[in-house]
């Protein structure tokens, strides 16, 4: 994944040294340059931006009053000399704060982390995922899938229509798997929440299956569907 980011910073020196720093990481791709918010602002009209090196102390309109004028700002990492601001960027959902002068070492962990956010909001934002069956990549819709059951070395991921086997192990597929909408209830079981029929003496109904809750999984299960404080 490449990371499309601007640099929105008044001093040439600070400038210099962020643009620098952004052409030693290969997954940066320095779109636009600017030394006033507003002049970004123009820019982001028309352009799809990932992430924002964002300065705070700036003529005409500062790195917080930009922020706020944004409906649906990118990932922003403040760059500043200022610590008073930190608050500020924090509450505005920023991904990182450098406090100038800062190292290379402290900016790639601000970018490592900011990468790992915006990869997982992406893969949350497929509504499928593709598995390794024997000889091809297959398909699957998040909508399709019923359960996933562990079958010794392979899982069976169960859909309406079929059974698909992979090699994949549970803790792969539960990076693809939206949060909100699969659960693991077993060693050997993931569901979906949405096609649960009902839950009775720690059993789940889904189609004709009925699938064991073990005790490692019961409470965080009972917590995702609702339950865990009700008797």
């Amino acid at each position: 994944m490449i990371m499309d980011c601007i640099i929105i910073e008044d001093e040439p020196l600070a400038m210099e040294r962020i643009k620098s720093y952004v052409q030693k990481i290969a997954y940066l791709n320095l779109i636009g340059e600017f030394n006033t918010a507003l002049n970004a602002l123009a820019f982001m009209k028309s352009n799809q931006v990932d992430l924002i090196f964002l300065d705070i102390e700036m003529d005409d309109l500062t790195g917080i009053e930009f922020l706020k004028a944004l409906e649906n700002p990118p990932k922003v990492i403040m760059t500043t000399a200022y610590e008073n601001y930190a608050l500020q960027g924090y509450e505005l959902d920023i991904s990182d704060y450098l406090l100038k002068p800062y190292s290379f070492e402290r900016f790639l962990q601000a970018i490592e982390k900011t990468y790992n956010s915006l990869q997982s909001n992406r893969l949350n934002d497929k509504d499928y995922l593709f598995v390794k069956t024997e000889y091809r990549m297959e398909k699957i819709s998040f909508a399709d899938i019923l359960f996933v059951e562990g079958m010794g070395d392979y899982r069976n991921i169960q859909t309406p229509s079929k059974k698909i086997l992979t090699l994949q192990t549970f803790g792969e597929l539960e990076k693809y798997l939206p949060k909100d909408r699969f659960c693991r209830v077993h060693k050997s079981y993931l569901v979906s929440i949405a096609q649960i029929e009902f839950v009775e003496r720690n059993r789940i109904k889904i189609g004709n299956k009925r699938i064991p809750i073990s005790e490692t999984y019961k409470d965080s299960f009972l917590e995702r569907i609702g339950f865990s404080n009700r008797k």
